[in-house]
């Protein structure tokens, strides 16, 4: 093992998009585990579009960034955390952490799934596309979805479930006609249209001409105006994120008819992962199969190298992902 470990650090507040000079990637030794603790060598990082959020505030300058991580004991001093198990935790954004049994989570071992679905489709993307559609939609089978920013690894996580709960009509938008096309063709949305090509509302007007009963959105702005419209009677809107605003110092307001929330009888509902852990478990028995009989493929753009974290976190604030964007470390044998 590396006698240096490296941890990436903000230097600054952003305005606008995050750049690499906001941020600076800090040598020290390997830490050593006290009692109590283990010492994990992190192999997968996860970047997430709620960091830009995080910058603007809740990370603290100069100091290692937080981040969901799966890495190896390699080092243990709690008989919790056995030596060679592979574990989830959120001291990310380092190449090596110090971790408690209560900061982690051992991983099952399910043999043909592959590690980075942790990530992804059995981590909290997958759990966020879960909660969204099972607990706060409520989906039922026949439901016509729309689903925004449905490339990014909510979105193809959520077209993907959806279809193997029986969903009706699956409409996504993403941000190329590349994107598009791998929504049609491998995530299973039955259409899907390039924002940047003319007003969201025709497009989605044009792709679900009868209207949708769920909005997932991802977005906000005029997504979320659209997709009022297009509501039907009862319809529901799951709120995840707004990530058409996270890099917008003064983003428009959201223009929509009010009425519609009431004269359709509408409920729009918003949530936080975080609230639903308890339902990991149930996560694994709904995906977990479908993953080892092949109706279930993690969608995931992967960066090797710890020294691509930065710039893979820039990437896909741009929209350079593809899925869930992993980054993972060189030569680690999983």
């Amino acid at each position: 093992m590396n006698d240096i470990a490296l941890t990436v650090q903000q230097t600054a507040r952003p305005t606008g998009f995050p750049a690499p000079d906001h941020f600076r990637f800090a040598e020290s030794p390997v830490p050593e585990p006290s009692p109590g603790t283990a010492l994990v060598e992190n192999l997968y990082w996860s970047v997430d579009p709620y960091h830009r959020e995080m910058m603007d505030g809740d990370f603290e300058l100069n100091a290692p960034l937080e981040g969901r991580t799966l890495g190896r004991i390699v080092e243990s001093r709690d008989p919790a955390l056995p030596e060679g198990e592979i574990v989830f935790h959120r001291h990310g954004w380092r190449t090596h952490s110090v971790v408690r049994p209560e900061e982690t989570r051992l991983l099952p071992h399910h043999d043909g799934v592959p590690l980075s679905a942790h990530l992804s489709l059995l981590g909290g993307t997958g759990l966020t596309a879960y909660v969204g559609l099972t607990r706060i939609a409520r989906l039922r089978e026949g439901d016509d979805l729309f689903v925004s920013a449905a490339a990014g690894g909510v979105g193809t996580a959520t077209g993907r479930f959806a279809r193997l709960m029986g969903a009706g009509l699956l409409v996504g938008s993403a941000g190329s006609a590349a994107k598009v096309a791998h929504l049609k063709e491998h995530v299973g949305y039955d259409e899907a249209f390039d924002y940047h090509a003319g007003p969201v509302a025709e497009q989605l007007a044009k792709a679900a001409p009868d209207g949708i009963d769920v909005f997932v959105d991802n977005v906000g702005g005029d997504h979320l105006a659209a997709a009022i419209g297009a509501l039907r009677e009862h319809g529901r809107v799951v709120r995840i994120g707004t990530v058409g605003q996270y890099n917008t110092q003064e983003a428009p307001p959201v223009l929509f008819n009010h009425a519609d929330v009431v004269e359709k009888s509408l409920r729009v509902e918003g949530f936080l992962v975080s609230n639903y852990r308890e339902l990991q478990e149930e996560l694994y028995e709904f995906a977990v199969p479908h993953l080892l009989d092949g109706r279930l493929t993690p969608d995931e753009t992967v960066v090797d190298g710890f020294e691509g974290i930065v710039d893979a976190f820039v990437s896909m604030l741009r929209g350079g992902n593809t899925g869930k964007m992993i980054v993972r470390r060189t030569g680690n044998g999983l």
